[in-house]
């Protein structure tokens, strides 16, 4: 089946944004940005209340969405038959494999027709389910609802339960008691949404943000009496860093974690002491990372110190776990990332990446033995899923590949037996042998192998003439898994090629393949996702003008810079929450991420270098006078991390300047943050006009 043909609308001429003269000066140089004013003076209202938005910017944030919606209407048919085919492959009853804890297994799971999720448990070994925690039935009424955490304290005799009404990634707290199902009186405001039980049930560690809305603050909350009188366990002082909280395998601490992107530092809590005070792990230094486990009488910690760039595992006593007396556990492998590390009663468990695939090594703790897990497919992803016990000798691992729905195992540390627990149900009939994956080589510059996974119908020819959805991210060392996806099969039954590249930026092979798509380096990003669409062309994969690039936040800044360099490699864009004002956000030390993302991007009020690079690349200075591809940017109004005002600006930009091409479109979620819709369902909507739209403009080009 090849795509529908274009049929973009007659629509009335684009709403152009009001001209508002304004300048900064920084290092000499005179920047104008005459759209400045779409940021609103009353930002921080803004993202905790979307009606405080001033009437002016509303104003034209609403012109921009009847123009996209009047532009896109024709392909209303064809959204419409996505979003029907997309919920078609949607176990929509479907629940996770109950994990056991004690005296019970809890689970997710959804209901049919349910937008959002179900916290439940059972008795251990089957039984009759209770439902601890209805989604729908929280979230009903409500334009928006994300349910954050839900976490049972360690009695199991109440839920501690997170939700976000707004998009803006502020959570209030409620506690459940599973006994009457009532909330208690207990409300915590203004937290980040993650939750930590201490041991004796009576209270809970939690995350809270500050003015600006970034999250520096532990406090514990002691049930039944109010916020106001939660005991600070932690403060960061440096904007530059975030604070978030964790729980050990072994139940023994919570670990508060600080950290900016190139340096962390960690405490310890005794869960069993309700008046625990923090205890050093380690004293932060300078690009110096480790994440702490704990064993016994001994902590285990992965780190990049002593030049491990790819991470090893080292041991420390409990009693002075100081660097001095750290020592080797699994030494330093260049290209071969420890990813993630877990200790258990006899074993510890591992996750590590080569060459872009996982895999999962086993240790014996009282041997040293180990052995791996890991599978043959040319590109899969693997997910470990520890639970919440930890004298065990059965861990719980996900497996699939861009043609394997997801399979999840029980795997026995002894036997080495594999149990498959569940396989991802596809009610409409999927058959894997009708799709072949693949990953393929793309050489950018400098003579650097890119690698690209992809996957297409098996019966697609492949002589340049299909069209491509490429997507990319390429920023803060996340790595994009070449997992299962249904949603694509839609975009693969109409005859398109569905690749990711793995560009640098992320890390894919190794932490330098991180430090090598960053600060000075970060145009290396930008011209692997180009010399990924050019090898994809070359190979018959596709065709120059055939691709429509993918991205989002800071894959969102990835589009604009790619659609500034190479319009012509591109028939659409695709840009969801674009992080595309890199140099006014970067010289707004206010902005709830700006301080923290100075190590990732630099700082350019302070280093005329790093100003210097961000001029050069950034999307929205470096819109040109040239045609565009069709472009679609999609934002979320109280969003804290890209905010609004960025594609609004870009795109008035790229219509005052740009000359010819497009459509340029602007959708604006007035009623969401930056994950976008919140249901399941709802989500799909906003898919189903992505690959409406991509399928349009692919069209153009068959």
């Amino acid at each position: 089946m090849s795509a529908e043909p274009a049929s973009w609308t007659e629509a009335p001429n684009p709403p152009l944004a009001e001209v508002r003269p304004h300048e900064v000066s920084i290092h000499g140089r005179r920047i104008a940005d005459e759209y400045a004013w779409l940021k609103a003076p009353n930002w921080r209202e803004v993202l905790k209340d979307g009606d405080a938005l001033p009437e002016d910017i509303r104003a034209h944030l609403l012109r921009e969405n009847a123009y996209a919606d009047a532009f896109l209407a024709p392909l209303e048919t064809l959204r419409r038959d996505l979003v029907a085919e997309m919920r078609g492959r949607m176990k929509e009853d479907d629940r996770s494999v109950p994990q056991p804890d004690g005296p019970f297994a809890y689970y997710m799971r959804h209901r049919d027709g349910g937008q959002h999720p179900l916290s439940c448990r059972e008795p251990r070994g089957g039984g009759e389910e209770t439902i601890l925690l209805d989604g729908d039935r929280e979230g009903d009424g409500l334009a928006y609802f994300d349910l954050g955490d839900a976490v049972h304290s360690p009695d199991h005799a109440r839920l501690a339960w997170s939700a976000d009404i707004a998009g803006s990634e502020l959570y209030t707290i409620r506690v459940r008691d599973l006994a009457t199902g009532e909330d208690l009186p207990d409300t915590v405001a203004g937290a980040t949404g993650d939750i930590v039980w201490c041991g004796d049930s009576s209270s809970f560690y939690y995350v809270e943000v500050d003015e600006n809305h970034r999250p520096v603050r532990v406090r514990r909350h002691r049930l039944g009496t109010s916020q106001a009188e939660d005991a600070l366990v932690y403060e960061e002082r440096d904007p530059g860093w975030f604070v978030n909280i964790d729980l050990t395998q072994s139940d023994a601490f919570v670990v508060v974690a600080a950290s900016d992107h190139e340096t962390s530092e960690s405490w310890l809590l005794d869960r069993a002491d309700p008046e625990a005070r923090p205890r050093l792990v380690a004293p932060r230094r300078p690009l110096v990372l480790y994440d702490v486990e704990h064993h016994g009488e001994t902590l285990v910690i992965r780190t990049n110190d002593g030049g491990a760039e790819d991470f090893k595992l080292v041991t420390a006593p409990i009693a002075d776990p100081a660097p001095e007396n750290w020592r080797d556990l699994v030494p330093s492998r260049p290209g071969i990332m420890v990813l993630f590390q877990a200790a258990l009663a006899r074993h510890h468990v591992r996750l590590e990446r080569e060459d872009a695939n996982p895999r999962i090594v086993v240790r014996e703790l009282a041997t040293g033995e180990e052995h791996a897990i890991a599978f043959a497919e040319e590109a899969y992803s693997l997910g470990l899923d520890l639970g919440f016990e930890f004298d065990t000798t059965t861990i719980r691992f996900t497996y699939s590949s861009m043609t394997t729905p997801t399979e999840t195992y029980d795997y026995d540390l002894v036997t080495r037996e594999r149990t498959l627990r569940k396989r991802q149900e596809v009610p409409s009939g999927f058959d894997a042998a009708r799709y072949v994956t693949r990953r393929v080589q793309a050489i950018s510059h400098g003579g650097i192998s890119v690698p690209v996974s992809l996957v297409h119908r098996r019966d697609l020819a492949i002589d340049g003439t299909a069209p491509c959805l490429l997507y990319g991210y390429g920023s803060y060392g996340a790595s994009m898994s070449a997992s299962f996806r249904t949603n694509p099969l839609s975009l693969l039954d109409r005859g398109f090629v569905y690749a990711i590249a793995h560009i640098r930026g992320g890390t894919e092979k190794g932490w330098r393949w991180y430090l090598d798509g960053k600060r000075e380096k970060k145009t290396n990003t930008f011209k692997d996702f180009i010399a990924a669409g050019e090898a994809l062309a070359a190979a018959g994969y596709t065709g120059r003008g055939r691709i429509v690039a993918h991205g989002g936040s800071a894959g969102g800044m990835l589009m604009g810079a790619v659609a500034n360099i190479a319009p012509d490699l591109f028939a659409g864009i695709v840009a969801e929450v674009p992080f595309v004002d890199v140099l006014h956000t970067m010289l707004d030390g206010e902005l709830p991420l700006t301080p923290p993302e100075w190590p990732e991007w630099g700082d350019p009020g302070q280093d005329e270098a790093a100003f210097r690079t961000i001029l050069a690349y950034s999307p929205y200075e470096n819109v040109a006078a040239q045609p565009y591809p069709p472009i679609l940017a999609l934002g979320g109004l109280t969003d804290p991390r890209v905010t609004y005002w960025e594609p609004a600006k870009w795109v008035a930009r790229l219509r005052a300047r740009m000359t010819g091409g497009g459509p340029v479109l602007l959708k604006i979620n007035m009623d969401a943050g930056h994950g976008g819709a919140a249901g399941r369902f709802d989500r799909l909507e906003e898919i189903g006009l992505i690959y409406a739209f991509a399928i349009t403009a692919a069209g153009r080009g068959l």
